[in-house]
């Protein structure tokens, strides 16, 4: 049995926000019905496409293991088939514009009217105040949360990651949310409000950066770069690759760097493992000279002494670097291309990335559920064609005849 079996989802969300959030509802097992406008359907269905005519990867690789149905809830039979869906489903998640849903005439007083147990979630790009009306994209909310200012080099730019901490991320805190509601209402028989603005999820995922900021009014950062040899201002600063966990940390040029862009590894100068890794390069000598031989004394020449592990990293590849210093218990890891992350055997056994058939694309890879649950299967299944449900879901769930079925297509509803 999967984990979220018997629980119904109506996904009005779209584009990664809230499509990360409900495919991950989806993979534990609930059935999630997404609604799309009759003959557009997701905008991100024909966005960054790679095949004419064929749904998108960016599409494709949010909406595993959903069924979808076109719906247009504006119009009056339309409206009708939405309140059934309501009554019939546990959680409604959307991520419109505020008050997208109550101008179509479904405002939270309205929805628990229709059921009283609906659990109605959100995310939206900032909480109440002076942003509340923005409208908010994966790098905005990276920059509005904290990210973008810590991260870069010590002399650069902000920077935005690689990584959808605003989109993904805001989604996978909902989720959160949305399963303490479900549990909650196990209790009290009631649904409930859950919010998650991009903005506060990206700023949860940079706590530490605000730890520093209150830190800094006591002192320097001592395990930042910039420590002892630069000045602090009043914010926290950017720190390049620095470590930002109390252990010198930085990113080492490996052997075959000049032609390959991904030819680095990742190394922790632990205090714990740092005889191991002196010798290791050939610096032995440190480990009897005061000006090495405790973390203190390093602090101020951190730089210098990257350069002197680097000298013996571009000698091996990042994967002979893990061999050698692994094992030596030297914190390190290769910087793993998405080539490597796609071949890599082991991610495979897991299912954390799959590949899935497509009838119109064929077969491509994707990452499937990153939480694994012992005693609960979470299979990936491909994301539906647009609609390909419609008539399944109003015969099983809204309960239409198909006669029904055929008045809505003819108005436009379906």
């Amino acid at each position: 049995m999967k984990a979220l079996e018997g629980v119904r989802i109506l996904d009005m969300t779209h584009v990664q926000s809230g499509p990360t959030c409900t495919q991950i509802l989806a993979w534990f097992g609930a059935d999630v019905i997404k609604v799309e406008r009759p003959g557009v359907g997701d905008a991100t269905r024909g966005q960054l496409r790679d095949i004419p005519d064929v749904d998108s990867l960016y599409f494709t690789m949010l909406n595993h293991n959903k069924r979808s149905i076109t719906l247009n809830p504006k119009s009056e039979t339309g409206g009708k088939i939405f309140t059934k869906l309501i009554e019939e489903c546990d959680i409604m998640v959307e991520n419109f514009a505020p008050g997208a849903l109550d101008r179509m005439g479904f405002s939270w007083q309205r929805i628990q009217e229709i059921n009283p147990r609906m659990i109605y979630a959100s995310v939206k790009g900032f909480g109440p105040g002076p942003y509340v009306d923005c409208k908010v994209y994966e790098n905005v909310a990276q920059c509005t949360g904290g990210s973008a200012s810590t991260t870069g080099m010590l002399d650069g730019p902000p920077l935005v990651t690689g990584s959808q901490i605003g989109d993904s991320g805001a989604g996978i805190h909902l989720v959160a949310g949305i399963l303490a509601a479900l549990y909650q209402r196990t209790h009290s028989g009631r649904g409930q409000r859950v919010e998650c603005a991009m903005q506060d999820a990206v700023l949860n995922l940079c706590r530490v950066k605000l730890r520093d900021q209150q830190r800094l009014a006591h002192g320097p950062l001592k395990e930042y770069p910039q420590y002892p040899n630069q000045e602090f201002g009043e914010a926290v600063p950017r720190a390049g690759n620095a470590s930002g966990g109390g252990q010198p940390g930085w990113i080492v040029k490996c052997k075959g760097w000049e032609k390959d862009p991904d030819a680095y590894s990742y190394i922790v100068a632990q205090a714990a493992s740092f005889e191991g890794l002196a010798r290791t390069i050939g610096h032995e000598d440190w480990l009897q000279d005061p000006e090495w031989n405790t973390p203190e004394a390093r602090l101020g020449k951190l730089d210098k002494m990257f350069e002197e592990i680097e000298k013996w990293t571009m000698t091996k590849t990042k994967f002979e670097v893990l061999e050698i210093l692994n094992p030596l218990n030297v914190p390190c890891g290769p910087i793993l291309s998405m080539k490597e992350l796609a071949e890599e055997p082991s991610l495979r056994k897991t299912g954390t990335v799959v590949e899935v058939d497509h009838p119109e694309r064929g077969k491509y890879l994707t990452v499937g559920n990153p939480i694994k649950l012992s005693d609960s299967p979470s299979d990936v299944e491909r994301s539906p064609l647009m609609g390909e449900h419609t008539e399944e879901i109003l015969r099983d769930v809204v309960g239409l005849s198909d006669q029904e079925i055929n008045d809505a297509r003819e108005e436009g509803a379906i």
